[in-house]
């Protein structure tokens, strides 16, 4: 088997966002799915991690002693400067499979290895046109809270944590088979620890720090990543004389591919799979709850524009980053016998940039980089469970159940015990799926993001036309189709359940799950001839003049 070997189906395309390096690498390496070897016990990468915790603890004490409402425990107290926020917007995005994942992709297949980077950057110049400062005037905590402002709040918001929980849901579990087995893998701990470990520190800061502390552990997470990627990526170039040309013209000469790794097209070759993928990475980005989440973080809309502005910037320079990295393990990892299992990269393709760290850096680095990767799932799983705890306290019981009349101390108790809970289910369904391939579950949640969130979002701040049983409907054929075609795709109907052939051909169902949301919501809302179908069109001028100006973005609960 060649050490260079690509991961053999899209099915595995939305892997990326979260960490899912056991699952991808074993595609890489063999049939044994996602289950790391356990190695002997990295003890630099463990005290850098042990003073990562203890730091971020710190901050999370710290935290606490200033969250007293609800507007500190959601959204800092409105505190975040821009460029804090887009740096921990960065760290939020930014996960170890973004950093290992892409630099694998590059390593396997050169240039086109890229096109996940492109993906994922894309969708931000969506954000900041046409989302970032209406999201911030109209919301309060949460995107339902746009969703909602003209519409009905007990069915819209309904749909809305529905699908925020789902996507938070898919995510977790991803993020912490990830941790399990990357721990199993780099730190020479059992995977149960790994992933209690995990769940433990992801409750702690969110149920004490809220929103303060789990922005200041991906602020710190991010200054970590960029630090540690720039440093690899200056003495790889270091290694060749600061000159980028003897880089690619090395990688060239030693790469089974040799100069097709410079050209596109060797990857993805299917152009429904390829557009679809596409619309689910651009999409999928601008509909993720816990990143829109962060918007209502900052004092205004103009705040929110440079938190995007920024964000997009730290993103972009990481992706050029990852690119560096990747050719420089091909020229400095896989020439070298001491990081092969034979022919076949020890830990898997995923593995290429942690073993770069050792050639360029020795223990030291290679320890940095090991505690990096573990440290970046902490904050994802923060963002995530705070994402998800939010959509319960404040969109489901406070605006639901409780129909606003409830005070915030019995809001924020709700939000805490919430947070708990999904610790622990996380834990549990970590554990449940260590032996698993469960790529799909990301590709599930992006499809979901991009095919509910997404067209709710747009259309409820730019369509007038659109009510409530439009939105309630075409949101919910938008979730229901993407999840019916991710289980009818190769992901789940032949590498989970057994199956010759899949019933739904393509591995990313956003080509086709998007225009039935968009189409649904079109169709109901025009032919909805309601009285309040007329009153929640009229108020739309109400909520554009909100939008643009930002006048009473304070009180912005709607009606």
């Amino acid at each position: 088997m060649s050490r260079f070997r690509a991961p053999g189906a899209l099915r595995s395309a939305l892997l990326l966002p979260a960490l899912l390096l056991p699952a991808s690498a074993a595609r890489a390496a063999g049939p044994d799915l996602g289950q790391a070897q356990q190695q002997a016990t990295n003890f630099m990468a463990i005290g850098m991690f042990v003073v990562f915790v203890l730091f971020t603890l710190a901050i999370t004490w710290w935290a606490a002693r200033r969250t007293r409402s609800r507007r500190d425990f959601y959204a800092a107290g409105g505190s975040i400067t821009g460029f804090q926020n887009g740096l921990a917007i960065a760290g939020d995005f930014m996960s170890a499979a973004s950093f290992l994942g892409i630099s694998a992709l590059v390593y396997s297949n050169g240039y086109d290895g890229l096109i996940y980077s492109i993906g994922f950057l894309v969708g931000w110049p969506i954000i900041v046109t046409l989302m970032a400062e209406r999201l911030r005037n109209l919301g309060k905590f949460t995107f339902a809270d746009v969703v909602s402002y003209r519409l009905g709040q007990t069915p819209v918001r309904t749909l809305a944590a529905c699908g925020t929980l789902v996507v938070v849901a898919f995510y977790l579990i991803a993020q912490m088979v990830g941790a399990g087995q990357l721990i199993k893998l780099l730190f020479g701990l059992d995977y149960d620890v790994a992933v209690v470990l995990v769940g433990v520190l992801m409750v702690l800061y969110v149920s004490f720090g809220g929103m303060l502390a789990t922005t200041w552990v991906q602020i710190v997470k991010a200054c970590l990543l960029l630090g540690g990627a720039t440093l690899m990526a200056f003495l790889v170039l270091a290694a060749f004389g600061f000159n980028p040309i003897a880089l690619f013209a090395r990688a060239v000469e030693v790469h089974p591919k040799h100069a097709a790794i410079m050209l596109p097209g060797s990857f993805v070759a299917n152009p429904v799979d390829t557009i679809s993928l596409g619309l689910a990475l651009m999409f999928g980005t601008a509909g993720l709850p816990h990143i829109l989440m962060r918007f209502f973080t900052v004092a205004d809309a103009r705040e929110a524009r440079k938190s995007v502005f920024w964000a997009t910037s730290f993103i972009g320079y990481f992706y050029i980053l990852t690119f560096i990295i990747g050719f420089g393990a091909v020229t400095l990892v896989a020439t070298n016998s001491f990081y092969l299992d034979g022919t076949t990269l020890r830990g898997g393709g995923n593995m290429a940039a942690v073993w770069l760290a050792h050639a360029v850096g020795g223990d030291v680095l290679l320890g940095f980089i090991s505690a990096v990767a573990f440290a970046t799932i902490l904050a994802v799983v923060a963002g995530l469970t705070l994402s998800g705890a939010s959509a319960v306290s404040h969109d489901l019981y406070a605006n639901v159940f409780r129909r606003g009349r409830t005070d915030e101390k019995s809001e924020l108790r709700v939000s805490k015990i919430t947070a708990l809970v999904l610790g622990v289910v996380a834990i549990g369904l970590g554990i449940a799926f260590e032996k698993q391939n469960i790529a799909f579950m990301v590709g599930l949640a992006f499809a979901i993001a991009a095919s509910a969130n997404f067209p709710l979002l747009i259309l409820s701040m730019y369509w007038r036309g659109l009510t409530t049983r439009g939105a309630v409907i075409g949101g919910s054929l938008g979730l229901l189709v993407a999840v019916a075609l991710t289980v009818l795709s190769p992901s789940i109907w032949v590498a989970v359940l057994g199956y010759k052939t899949a019933i739904f051909p393509y591995s990313a169902p956003a080509l086709f799950s998007m225009p039935v949301a968009f189409i649904g919501c079109w169709l109901v809302s025009v032919l909805d001839r309601s009285r309040q179908a007329d009153t929640e069109q009229k108020a739309f001028e109400a909520q554009y003049v909100r939008s643009q100006t930002g006048i009473g973005a304070e009180g912005a609960a709607a009606h």
